[in-house]
């Protein structure tokens, strides 16, 4: 999950926690990754990519490796895992090898290495801990995430639910490498001694699991023993415990006074004075905290002591409350008593990263003297004149190498610095983001627009760079809802979203300025949906949906959206569908009822066509061929593919896919007459990327099992002006684009 400065809306949902499970997890059985199928002999080969954006999502924890300079990994909610080369200055993901069937393993509850084995690396995986959603999941690599070996859960896991800033919650086992801990949301500890194999509770840990969906918030290694913090407690007993043999739990000790009542959110070893530093806040964050602190435990003599760098609570030059949790905290490996916190869910004074290098009884704030170049990422201005020092920040770390090289996550970045004081995003190769909707003009400069979550809109001049005006404004949206173009004037796009200045624009030339509209119904800023416009621009049709689900009449506008009228015959809840030839022509596909309404009166009325399609589900998709009037499709999922040719009056099924998630158009082939057809579906066992250039007689798979990104359903849509290319919309890993070879 994302949120931007903007709105703090979250792009998706489902973060409510899980009820409690009573069941004590059984042995997890050992499994490699599930059978994939390659592309056929003689299918294309492809070369994919991120249209680069840079970052965008919540990074949820870095870690760098104590014994090779140079090598760190991060962790995201919903993106996968990715590993840093300090040579290259670049990210490499790790887990685009995770398909479809396990997209809920694209959200990393946490990461561990061992020491003592440089090559060692482990993800705990798991996106949401909802019933509605699978088990969570082991990948072991030997060879720093080269390759997996994969052992499924018995237990599900939270990546994308509150608290999945904190941790890590997975530990190799500090007295043996073979030894590792894995603390759960709602099955507490669990222990495994054959380095991730097979996993077992930890029959002696002592804390009982509650209904927060919280569990073990934290696993740290002191010395030789290993710290748990937990995320359940009553307000009145313990929720730091400690293990000094691997076998016996215990509480630890004299827990500061008014931390009960916290969640412990991260902790930090510092080896040099063997203290052990632990941040607090009274949510688990990322969002809802309000009250914070810091403490240390000497371990030796076991002395508490508070080193809270600023207390909240207090009046901002604005006269708001300074409210705010800690979050992320790291120690310097080579300087005793340098530790970097940082504050979290800050909003009115905006969040910091403080500094201390005597323990923690002077702080430095590192944002007083920040100069920042967001020149490589422009979005993360968020359509002001500067950005800000961050959002969101839980994951913070310092470089054991470097003591100057400082990096900590936001909801849309990762920041690093080489000098604590200029900083920059250091986010080369990591693209988080959760597209809903790119499209491809037929015309102009950029070939790429894209409709996204929590960045709004982008225009892409180059596919290699981040866009150079980075979010679209006037006015500046968090959440895209609806992007469009007029298909016989593509200079015209409009676009929809969450935005607190506004709820759509227009745009005369191909979305390089914007303008918004000068009204809108009262709909627009509680519940902003898609929107279409017929193909010479002259007609808008704007939806409204609700977050949860509310779906209310369509409205129509024939002046750029300065006055608007009620369509009450359009289906509420639709998507409306331009026809690309005819601009009288529009068309809708009504889920509830599997009815196609049409309109031939350029959206004043619709009336219903064909009847009995699949229904019931919000996601199925109906899509116009480019270039021709009438010539429909329609992803009804695992219903299959369905077309029509006479407006929507009957379809007949495609014999090739048993499976259609969504379906877009490019460039036709040499000598072919009909667009070539993107599909995300499936038309054997795998469900896959597929194009055909023969009208959808027959389907080649364009990606391979090494690029899967999960959940891919969202849009597909191929370029007008390059055939074979083709633009993909993840959830949580960015847009790809595939090029043949």
């Amino acid at each position: 999950m994302h949120a931007s400065p903007l709105s703090r809306r979250s792009v998706l949902a489902g973060t409510a926690a899980a009820a409690a499970l009573t069941a004590v997890p059984a042995l997890q059985r050992t499994a490699h990754a599930a059978e994939q199928a390659e592309p056929a002999a003689g299918a294309p080969a492809y070369r994919w990519r991120n249209a680069v954006i840079g970052g965008t999502g919540f990074i949820t924890g870095v870690l760098f490796h104590p014994a090779v300079k140079g090598l760190a990994y991060a962790r995201t909610d919903i993106g996968g895992a990715y590993r840093w080369d300090d040579r290259t200055a670049r990210w490499t993901p790790l887990t685009d090898h995770l398909g479809w069937d396990d997209w809920n393993l694209l959200g990393v509850e946490a990461l561990a290495v061992d020491p003592a084995h440089p090559d060692r690396l482990y993800l705990s995986l798991g996106t949401y801990a909802q019933s509605w959603a699978g088990n969570g999941a082991i990948l072991r690599s030997e060879d720093r995430g080269a390759t997996w070996t994969r052992t499924d859960l018995t237990v599900k896991l939270g990546a994308n639910e509150d608290g999945r800033g904190a941790g890590e919650r997975l530990l190799v086992d500090p007295r043996d490498s073979d030894t590792l801990w894995l603390g759960t949301r709602h099955d507490g500890l669990l222990k495994s001694t054959d380095r991730g194999a097979t996993w077992a509770a930890a029959r002696t840990f002592p804390a009982t699991p509650g209904a927060t969906g919280q569990g073990v918030t934290l696993l740290v290694a002191a010395g030789r023993t290993v710290y748990a913090g937990w995320g359940d407690a009553d307000g009145t007993s313990a929720n730091l415990f400690r293990t000094a043999d691997g076998t016996t739990w215990e509480p630890v000790p004299g827990q500061p006074a008014g931390t009960a009542a916290k969640v412990p959110i991260r902790a930090a070893y510092d080896r040099h004075t063997r203290e052990l530093y632990v941040t607090y806040a009274d949510a688990p964050g990322p969002n809802g905290q309000s009250d914070g602190s810091v403490h240390k435990l000497a371990t030796v003599t076991g002395q508490w002591t508070e080193v809270t760098p600023v207390k909240p609570g207090g009046t901002t030059s604005d006269g708001s409350t300074d409210s705010f949790g800690y979050g992320g905290i790291a120690v310097d490996a080579r300087r005793p008593g340098t530790v970097v916190v940082s504050t979290n869910n800050r909003w009115a004074a905006v969040d910091t990263l403080y500094r201390t290098t005597d323990g923690g009884r002077r702080w430095t704030s590192l944002k007083d003297t920040a100069v920042f170049d967001v020149s490589e990422t422009p979005y993360l201005k968020w359509g002001e004149d500067r950005p800000k020092f961050g959002w969101w920040i839980q994951a913070v770390a310092v470089d054991p190498y470097d003591s100057r090289h400082v990096v900590y996550g936001t909801g849309a970045t990762l920041y690093g610095t080489r000098d604590l004081r200029h900083w920059a995003p250091q986010i080369r190769g990591l693209e988080e983001t959760s597209v809903r909707q790119p499209i491809s003009p037929p015309t102009g400069q950029a070939h790429l627009i894209s409709g996204c979550g929590d960045i709004g809109v982008l225009y892409h001049e180059r596919l290699t760079a981040s866009p150079s005006r980075g979010m679209a404004t006037n006015p500046v949206f968090g959440t895209a809802t609806g992007l469009a173009l007029a298909a016989a004037r593509p200079s015209y796009v409009v676009r929809t979203g969450w935005g607190d200045h506004g709820n759509g624009a227009y745009s005369e030339d191909g979305g390089r300025t914007w303008a918004p509209f000068a009204a809108q119904p009262a709909l627009g800023k509680d519940a902003p949906g898609p929107i279409a416009t017929n193909a010479d621009g002259s007609v808008l049709l704007w939806v409204f949906v609700h977050w949860d689900g509310t779906k209310y009449p369509a409205h129509r506008s024939t002046d750029n959206g300065a006055t608007w009228s009620e369509v009450p015959s359009f289906p509420k809840g639709a998507t409306p569908v331009a026809d690309p030839a005819d601009p009288m022509r529009f068309y809708a596909y009504d889920t509830d009822t599997g009815t196609v309404f049409a309109s031939n009166d350029g959206g004043r009325t619709f009336t219903a066509r064909a009847t009995g399609l699949p229904s019931g589900d919000s996601q199925f998709e109906l899509v116009a061929a480019p270039g021709r009037s009438g010539d429909l499709w329609l992803s009804t999922k695992w219903n299959g593919l369905y077309r029509s040719t006479d407006g929507g009056a009957s379809f007949s099924k495609a014999a090739g896919p048993w499976a259609s998630y969504t379906l877009g158009f490019g460039k036709a082939a040499d000598g072919a007459a009909y667009p070539a057809i993107y599909m995300v579906g499936a038309t054997e066992a795998v469900t896959a990327v597929y194009r055909s250039d023969d009208e959808a007689r027959t389907w080649v798979r364009i990606n391979d099992d090494a690029h899967q990104w999960g959940w891919t359903g969202e849009t597909v849509v191929g370029d007008p002006r390059v055939y074979g290319r083709v633009y993909l919309a993840t959830n949580g890993r960015g847009i790809q684009y595939g090029e043949p070879v």
